[in-house]
């Protein structure tokens, strides 16, 4: 064996027996600790030392105060007719005149069936387009002989029966998913409604009628 290879086995083994050895081997006697000075300090008529107790701090709760504190009011909109820019607004003015209220934001849907054809409709585009693409094997699937004649207008201009039928989809859509609602709710009353006015309310009319159910709901509490 070279040297470099006792180095490879020697040290390991090294290491090992070293390990070994202070593992078994007893652990150091720790120096006693003198108590001499203790006595120093010591009289006979020394008096036990009474610590002070500390009185916990009592800090007393502020409990939330303002003229909206309790109430709850609710802007229930279409969410599908860009009108989250007017009721974010609303929600900002009611905050700023009335300190503590709650404002939540909603959508408000549209009638289920209008909710069940914007269903249908992505359905029927990519129907039609999938008609545009392969009619050829799918109308011989259905049972017809040879296509109808639309299909092979459709066919003609197939881009542009595509983007067509993408873009009147959309459109369809949107109308069906269009409910037109900016209903208010004040604690679960409805303080005003587009459905009903046909138009938006204004900030200072909004204003006086949340007020009023604020102070209606205070009367009777």
């Amino acid at each position: 064996m070279d040297r470099a290879q006792l180095l490879l086995v020697g040290l390991p083994l090294f290491l090992f027996c070293s390990d070994i050895f202070s593992l078994f081997s007893p652990a150091p006697v720790k120096p006693a600790a003198h108590h001499h000075h203790h006595h120093h300090h010591l009289h006979a008529d020394s008096q036990p030392l009474i610590q002070p107790q500390h009185t916990p701090l009592e800090f007393t709760t502020q409990k939330p105060s303002g003229i909206g504190y309790g109430n709850t009011v609710s802007i229930d909109f279409c969410s599908s007719c860009s009108y989250r820019g007017t009721a974010v607004t609303m929600k900002n003015m009611l905050e700023s005149q009335f300190p503590g209220i709650n404002v939540v934001l909603g959508n408000y849907p549209p009638p289920l069936p209008k909710r069940m054809l914007s269903k249908v409709v992505p359905v029927i585009q990519f129907g039609v387009i999938g008609i545009i693409m392969g009619g050829e094997h799918i109308f011989p699937r259905l049972g017809f002989t040879a296509p109808p004649q639309w299909y092979y207008s459709m066919r003609a201009n197939r881009f542009g029966s595509m983007a067509s039928t993408w873009l009147l989809g959309n459109f369809l859509q949107s109308f069906l998913q269009n409910s037109g609602a900016f209903e208010v709710y004040c604690n679960g009353e409805l303080a005003f409604s587009k459905l009903k006015e046909n138009r938006f309310p204004g900030e200072i009319e909004l204003k006086e009628l949340v007020t009023r159910r604020i102070v209606n709901a205070r009367v009777i509490i």
